[in-house]
């Protein structure tokens, strides 16, 4: 299973194509009609059939037309539309600040789903995260990405952001790889805080952690993290970029991997003695 960010947006635009090139045959134009009559070179119009390069507004409107098929414009802006908004780069979407960062994990979405599956090797889940783990993280970001410094608002849509997850009517179920309760932010306790934070997260009724011990022998092939978002979407980070998988039989691929990695985890008494020994370890 590839966990390649730019994979799903390089099918969609395939299948996006396609759909093009079945536009075209119906209504008997040869590629090289198509493009003579769109006034689009030949090569640029292979490119789009191919899934290759994204076409614009302009090569959309002009392709319906070549082929009597306004009546079919609207869907197919609306497919490149959400192509190209589901890949999101983080050194340009940083230029404001880091707030925008979260429109992959935005409120709106967050009010929507009913199930949060969420898998982390090595990050704490968001939700899961103290205000002293979230400027941690934000202060490695601002530098990393030469970003204007809004932790302020960042923290606040963050908060913002799991109170609307942490309530009776939403399920959330996390595996985290055991490396999670073991990397430290910020200081020893302030470490300590944020895994007294995890235990109090697994002792609510609707909240399952799992935690998958590291010296436990693996099958699942899983390095980056990923949430799934009921069977609506599934987000996932790169160092560099994010990205919103949407296409139903991807999203089932997502499932069925993190029902495996849930098989991996441990629970209950033997998760929460995990997250124990890390804390003793901080406080002695």
């Amino acid at each position: 299973m590839s966990t390649d960010p730019s994979s799903s947006v390089h099918q969609s635009r395939k299948e996006l194509g396609a759909r093009l090139r079945v536009m075209r045959k119906a209504a008997g134009l040869t590629l090289k009609e198509l493009a003579a009559s769109t006034s689009m070179h030949f090569t640029r119009a292979s490119r789009i059939e191919n899934g290759g390069q994204p076409p614009t507004e302009r090569n959309l409107i002009d392709w319906c037309t070549a082929c009597g098929a306004e009546d079919q414009l609207p869907d197919l802006l609306a497919t490149a539309q959400s192509i190209e908004s589901a890949y999101l780069e983080w050194s340009r979407q940083a230029r404001a600040g880091l707030r925008r960062l979260g429109d992959l994990h935005s409120i709106a979405t967050y009010q929507a789903t009913t199930t949060f599956r969420i898998h982390e090797p090595l990050v704490m889940p968001g939700i899961f995260q103290t205000e002293a783990y979230i400027r941690a993280m934000l202060r490695w970001w601002y530098d990393f990405l030469d970003s204007p410094d809004d932790s302020d608002e960042t923290v606040a849509m963050k908060a913002d952001r799991t109170a609307v997850a942490l309530t009776p009517a939403k399920r959330i179920v996390a595996v985290l790889g055991e490396q999670v309760i073991h990397t430290r932010r910020g200081t020893l306790e302030e470490h300590a805080a944020q895994l007294r934070h995890l235990l109090d997260m697994m002792r609510l009724p609707f909240v399952s952690v799992g935690i998958i011990p590291a010296d436990a022998q693996r099958f699942a092939i899983a390095s980056v993290g990923f949430w799934i978002f009921d069977q609506n979407a599934v987000a996932l980070e790169t160092p560099t970029a994010g990205i919103k998988v949407t296409r139903p039989q991807e999203i089932g691929r997502y499932v069925a991997m993190f029902e495996r990695l849930r098989a991996e985890a441990v629970y209950g008494q033997e998760a929460r003695q995990l997250v124990a020994a890390v804390i003793a370890k901080c406080e002695g």
